[in-house]
């Protein structure tokens, strides 16, 4: 059986800083670009400023994008944390800045979710607690002090297991059947890249969707455990690179799959890491860290958690994988179809696993006998109107905001009904809502929703 003690001395042994070094660089960086890029691509007034509504987390409905000068002035100072954090410079407040900015940025409009923006946050999160500055950093020429070549295991592996749970739920989320019997929704979209470069033909036969439905599947479930074994490491990268070069030419998903390569690095011995650090840092800069210190008093030396945090920093870190183990699986607290419904569907690494087509049409009545068939264009963009015919969570935020709206023109007491269809993963179009309530009394919250109709695997 293994003791506490063992336990104790695993999660403290010291290792190399460079990990943790090259790691801070490379998302500092990547998140500067990002940021920079969403700039560029006029992409913060498409999807925050030039929109009049935006649909909401719940419990973060406070959240609101801050007017044309102020959301963009929020994505610069995301480009200038992130940018210190690559530095390490000011490190504990740059990274605590980082992660607030970007959370608040993705959660300005839900409509604009993603799997790697929710990964970045966490990731964010995590890098407030770790001595990701302690070397190759500008705190550490500036405070030659808190220079360390040591760091505990458990820091590096923190973030190992968070990647290594982001892979194994998204393979726990492929066994399902659509995706491993029917090789959907993958069999539809890949006939549609029939001008693909040498695989188009290819593309169009079924068997290769299952092909990449299985092998996906087994690749995500598997893959975080090659990666911690040493000899079958150098292969197991190469599979994490083919997989994300190609899922990044196959579809849009911008720069996660840069992002999970980058990171999947940390599983290399620190010696690799060490080559980087020296390639990607100019000489002089590298003198710098070395000319207040002498090799004697800092080599070796080991970061520690400050007795008096020792307790918090394991309770947090505790109750944040406690979560993540948590959030993939509460879908199991409902009875309904996961995909259908998505209740408990998003921050559990549920990676393109459906396509869904919809559409909604909002009437709105009163006691008086006023009736309106809404025009949505009137409030929504048109992407916005794609993901409110798929979402429930949109449908009643969108019910009870039109309630508000109405309730001002003079309707009395007005209802709120909606008439949606949907096709799931290439099964056809069916009725998705009873179109007979009032979704205007529904609330927004985590039950289970019984105005939407059951699931049927055929469209009849």
């Amino acid at each position: 059986m293994i003791s506490r003690q063992h336990i104790s001395n695993s999660l403290n042994k010291p290792i190399s800083i460079a990990p943790l070094a090259f790691f801070r660089v490379f998302f500092g960086l990547m998140m500067f670009g990002s940021a920079i890029r969403f700039l560029a691509m006029g992409w913060v007034r498409e999807l925050y400023v030039d929109t009049g509504y935006h649909f909401k987390y719940w419990g973060f409905e406070w959240v609101a994008p801050l007017g044309n000068f102020g959301t963009h002035a929020l994505f610069v100072l995301i480009a200038i944390t992130a940018l210190m954090v690559a530095a390490g410079l000011f490190y504990r407040f740059s990274t605590i800045a980082f992660f607030l900015l970007f959370t608040y940025a993705e959660l300005m409009d839900a409509t604009n979710y993603l799997n790697h923006y929710y990964f970045i946050s966490i990731v964010g999160f995590l890098m407030i607690w770790l001595p990701a500055n302690a070397n190759h950093s500008i705190d550490a020429w500036r405070k030659p002090h808190i220079r360390r070549d040591k760091v505990p295991a458990w820091t590096i592996n923190s973030l190992k297991l968070q990647i290594g749970l982001v892979y194994f739920f998204a393979g726990l989320a492929k066994v399902n059947p659509d995706w491993l019997l029917e090789a959907e929704p993958l069999h539809h979209w890949l006939r549609s890249k029939y001008d693909f470069p040498i695989l188009g033909e290819l593309f169009q036969y079924k068997a290769t969707a299952y092909f990449f439905s299985w092998a996906g599947c087994l690749y995500d479930l598997t893959v975080p455990f090659f990666l911690l074994w040493r000899k079958s490491r150098p292969f197991a990268f190469a599979a994490v690179v083919a997989f994300h070069f190609i899922t990044w030419a196959l579809f849009p998903i911008g720069v996660f799959p840069f992002i999970m390569i980058g990171a999947t690095l940390l599983f290399f011995d620190h010696s690799l890491h060490e080559r980087v650090l020296r390639f990607i840092s100019p000489r002089a800069y590298s003198s710098l860290l070395t000319v207040h210190s002498e090799p004697s008093t800092v080599s070796g030396r080991q970061w520690t958690v400050d007795k008096r945090y020792r307790r918090p920093v394991v309770a947090i870190f505790a109750l944040h994988f406690a979560i993540q183990l948590f959030l993939p699986l509460r879908h199991h607290l409902y009875s309904s179809n996961l995909f259908w419904t998505e209740e408990g569907y998003r921050f559990s690494w549920r990676v393109m696993l459906t396509d869904k087509a919809g559409v909604a049409f909002y009437t709105v009545k009163d006691k008086t006998g006023k009736i309106d068939q809404v025009n949505l264009c009137d409030y929504l963009t048109a992407r916005q109107q794609k993901f409110l015919a798929t979402n429930p969570d949109f449908m009643v935020q969108f019910a009870h905001f039109l309630e508000r709206e109405y309730e001002k023109a003079g309707y009395i007491n007005p209802e709120v009904f909606v008439e949606g269809y949907m096709n799931l993963n290439g099964t056809g179009s069916r009725l998705y809502t009873d179109k007979n309530v009032n979704l205007a009394n529904e609330s927004w919250s985590h039950a289970p929703k019984s105005w939407i109709l059951p699931y049927k695997q055929k469209a009849s």
